[in-house]
């Protein structure tokens, strides 16, 4: 071996193809920390006032669109500020997309500049990492199939369609899609199969009880509106 050769396990610096989706996005990283860990890590950095989308995007390097389609999914789970999921919903509707397309994870200045203080972030962390690691606990590769990349771009569609019905303005139409993409981004950063049939499940059961809440609001509407008259 010359002298000047590279260390048997260093690794690539080049700009990453995105050919095997995020389950297999730098596994090494991915096996380094469990999510929840890295998560209370950077809500505990004092040296960080503000937390931004596009640092996030830095910092889940290896965790790829699903560690941050979890994260802005799981704020929706629970009953929000009205609003909230309108925000939320805007880059999660992007990254669905980029899944879909199968793309890196990346966002335009305005959305990758919003965010929030870091004390907010901490609260929100301080809800999901206890719910995260015990999710970790559960979660094992099976049904891996479900995970190729192929699949993940069907399943990006299926998080798009949701994230669509999570950032309209239906009252309490947002908690079941938010679970179902949970469920679905948990499977695919874990490779669990399982997972993703149940979080796809979840998200078929949320479209037909929104789309019955729909329905019972524009029936409404239109009787109310015909007896006005």
């Amino acid at each position: 071996m010359t002298a000047d050769a590279p260390p048997p396990d260093s690794e690539p610096t080049g700009p990453r193809r995105d050919d095997e989706g995020d389950a297999y996005a730098d596994p090494k990283a991915a096996r380094r920390k469990p999510l929840s860990e890295i998560l209370s890590d950077i809500a505990a950095d004092p040296s960080r006032d503000f937390v931004a989308v596009s640092d996030l995007i830095t910092l889940l390097a290896g965790r790829g669109r699903a560690g941050l389609i979890l994260l802005f999914a799981f704020p929706n789970v629970f009953p929000a500020p009205p609003g909230m999921s309108g925000i939320l919903g805007l880059p999660l509707l992007y990254l669905s997309l980029q899944m879909m397309l199968g793309r890196l994870p990346w966002l335009p200045q305005i959305i990758g500049g919003r965010g929030m203080p870091r004390e907010r972030f901490a609260q929100l962390v301080e809800r999901l990492a206890p719910l995260l690691a015990r999710a970790e606990r559960l979660l094992r590769p099976r049904w891996t199939f479900l995970v190729s990349h192929s699949a993940e771009r069907v399943l990006g569609g299926i998080c798009l369609a949701l994230a669509i019905v999570l950032a309209l303005p239906i009252p309490l139409g947002n908690m079941l899609p938010a679970f179902a993409i949970c469920l679905i981004a948990l499977g695919v950063l874990e490779r669990d199969g399982l997972w993703i049939i149940l979080g796809t499940a979840t998200g078929a059961l949320s479209m037909v009880i929104v789309a019955g809440v729909v329905y019972a609001l524009v029936k409404s509407t239109v009787f109310l509106v015909l007896n006005a008259f």
